[in-house]
């Protein structure tokens, strides 16, 4: 005699994006242990050692939406991952860490924590958090549910972003092609999609944006011109002014790189994901303008899609403020004034305002990213 059994955790087997899975991994949670109020996923990235919220799955607000710190103000987080073991905090009121996370932890309510480092062949991805409103709740007798299902979900964390680190792998590798044949370097790239996360984060409330679109974005944007591998040497790299046909060419990389990505992502069999959207909108569309007198499609406005106006606005600021064999590079100010003038007709507005709020920002980006004029 057998039967069926109804699997609890069975969306865990399909393609549903991470927040999904947390959210249905919590509600598990809660049948076992009501206490735990909040599980959230945040991804570390190591270049700028900036950790960055993720996902969420909890009651009422999340208490840190786009949130992102330095891993090295957090003492308690860098011991977390030199130990590379869990750390529980079973009073928070009482735990000392004056990171701006811990503050808006307690400012939320929240009596007690459990926090596990991520790591992937031995790097660090991120940390997974387990809150509760309560206090002393991570006894020995729970912590062994805890250990078990906090290494459960490091697993489908991991696993939920391989899809995007097998497509950033390919992605670098194409940049890395297109830019032995132009002139943009790969601190363009980096400074641009770093710019491109700055606009998604701060217009997020308004588009709906969750922390993972966000991170999608920012992700994506440096594929914005790989159509560019198919332009010829004496378009892409004259040094004067295109002749009107030479343009007309030129802008064909935007359909171009549209066919080279749907071609990797069919290659990868990637093409049902949740990302392969915004990868495809980014390249295809970062050239139409709010107006229509863009290309290739003369989308305007709505039409356009959010992500390609957020990358269109971050691509033209880097390449005024960047020097170029054909131009000097534009002060911060004056950039900004050209963004200005022309939104609404070139740029989407909210992008725009976006940028020029966090002047401070794009300063520390054009820092860290300068030019590698040798390179």
């Amino acid at each position: 005699m057998f039967y069926f059994h109804q699997d609890a955790l069975s969306n865990l087997n399909g393609d549903a994006p991470i927040a999904a899975k947390l959210a249905n991994i919590h509600g598990f949670v809660r049948k076992h242990m009501p206490f735990v109020a909040r599980i959230a996923v945040a991804l570390y990235d190591a270049p700028t050692d900036t950790l960055k919220t993720y996902a969420h799955s909890g009651e009422g607000d999340n208490p840190l939406p786009f949130y992102e710190a330095r891993l090295g103000d957090s003492a308690s987080l860098r011991e977390i991952v030199q130990r590379g073991q869990p750390r529980v905090v079973n009073d928070i009121d009482l735990y000392g860490e004056a990171a701006e996370h811990s503050k808006q932890i307690r400012g939320g309510g929240f009596g007690s924590s459990y926090t596990l480092p991520i790591f992937h062949n031995g790097d660090l991805l991120g940390f997974l958090f387990f809150n509760s409103y309560e206090k002393g709740v991570f006894t020995d007798t729970s912590l062994h549910f805890f250990d078990l299902l906090a290494h459960l979900l490091a697993l489908v964390v991991a696993d939920g972003l391989a899809t995007p680190t097998a497509l950033m792998a390919t992605v670098r590798t194409l940049t890395g092609l297109a830019q032995h044949r132009d002139f943009e370097t790969g601190t363009h790239l980096d400074r641009m999609a770093h710019y491109a996360r700055i606009i998604a984060r701060e217009i997020a409330p308004k588009y709906g944006l969750t922390d993972a679109d966000v991170e999608q974005i920012f992700l994506y944007s440096p594929l914005h011109d790989i159509g560019k591998i198919a332009i010829p040497d004496d378009i892409l790299l004259k040094n004067g002014k295109l002749t009107d046909a030479e343009f007309e060419v030129m802008k064909t990389h935007a359909v171009r790189g549209f066919e080279i990505i749907d071609d990797m992502l069919n290659n990868f069999h990637l093409d049902g994901t949740s990302h392969s959207g915004v990868l495809r909108n980014i390249a295809l569309y970062h050239h139409e303008t709010m107006d229509g007198s863009g290309y290739p499609s003369g989308r305007k406005g709505d039409d356009i899609p959010i992500e390609a106006r957020v990358a269109g606005v971050a691509d033209v600021f880097d390449a005024l403020t960047s020097r170029r064999p054909y131009k000097h590079a534009w002060p911060i100010d004056e950039a900004f004034q050209f963004l200005i003038e022309n939104a609404d007709t070139r740029f989407d507005r909210d992008c725009v305002a976006a940028l020029v709020k966090h002047r401070a920002d794009v300063e520390r980006i054009q820092a860290q990213f300068g030019e590698d004029h040798v390179g």
